[in-house]
Formats: C-alpha cells, structure tokens, sequence
C-alpha cells in the first residue's frame, strides 16, 4: 500500500509554496523546502556562473544574498502544471521588481521544471534569460 502521507501535498502546490518563499525573500525558508542532497541546475546561467549546485547547504550559499541585489516586487505571471509523475511539477512564471544597485527595472521570465521527494524539493531545472539578467544589473545595452 502506498504511503499517502508522501504525497499528500500536490507536487503543483509544492511548486507554488516555494515560490511564496521566493517572493516573501524567505530564501533560508525556500531552501528548508530541499532535500539535503538537493540538485539545483541554472543552464542558462550567464558566463562565468556556476550552473549547477549539490546539497542544501551550498544551494543556499548561492541564494542567499540573493534579496540584497533584487526586489522582486511580484510575480505577475504563474502558470503550473503537474505531468505524468506525480512527484514532478514545471512552472512558467515572471518577476518583477527592481535591481536595488542600480535602480534598473527586473522584469523576468522562467521556466521551472521540479522534482520532490518526500515533500521536498530534490532536484530543480530553471531556465532564463542570462541577457536580460546581464542587462537588468548592469544598466547596458544587449550589444555590450
């Protein structure tokens, strides 16, 4: 008999609690949502950035900070869906907010594909603009 205790909460609503963590700048409360062996990957990071973080612990040394250099205001767009698996969830969403260095405005769009055990987030893909990102805190033109 399966164990309903580990997925009594939708893997869609798992999703949806992490990303209330996000917004509310709770990154110590997002990444209590991950597994200790936790894989993050970010392929599109731009260059020079790591793109791939093992365990919770390191996961959040990444994250951290992450609230002092953007304001993320609100997340206009959020579509999630469940899949064949009932442990996988994907998003489709969009930031907004400001980059606080310089003012800039930080209008992003993701796409989050999440795998949980146990209730916890044990494996996270997201995809994003590296370009936009460069152009957000820097202030420069996509040609520089």
């Amino acid at each position: 008999m399966e164990n309903t205790n580990l997925n009594a909460i939708a893997a869609t609503q798992l999703l949806r609690n992490s990303l209330d963590k996000f917004l509310a700048k709770d990154m110590k409360g997002w990444t209590d949502l991950c597994a200790e062996d936790v894989v993050a990957e970010f392929p599109f990071a731009p260059e020079g950035s790591q793109e791939r973080f093992e365990g919770r612990e390191a996961l959040y040394a990444y994250l951290k900070d992450y609230p002092n250099y953007i304001d993320v205001k609100s997340l206009p767009t959020l579509k999630v869906y469940g899949t064949d698996d009932a442990n996988v969830a994907i998003a489709e969403w969009s930031a907004s907010g400001v980059v606080i260095g310089n003012g800039n405005p930080y209008e992003m769009s993701y796409a989050t594909f999440v795998t949980f055990r146990d209730g916890l987030i044990v494996n996270y893909r997201e995809y994003w603009n590296p370009q936009a990102f460069q152009k957000a805190m820097s202030g420069g033109s996509f040609a520089e």
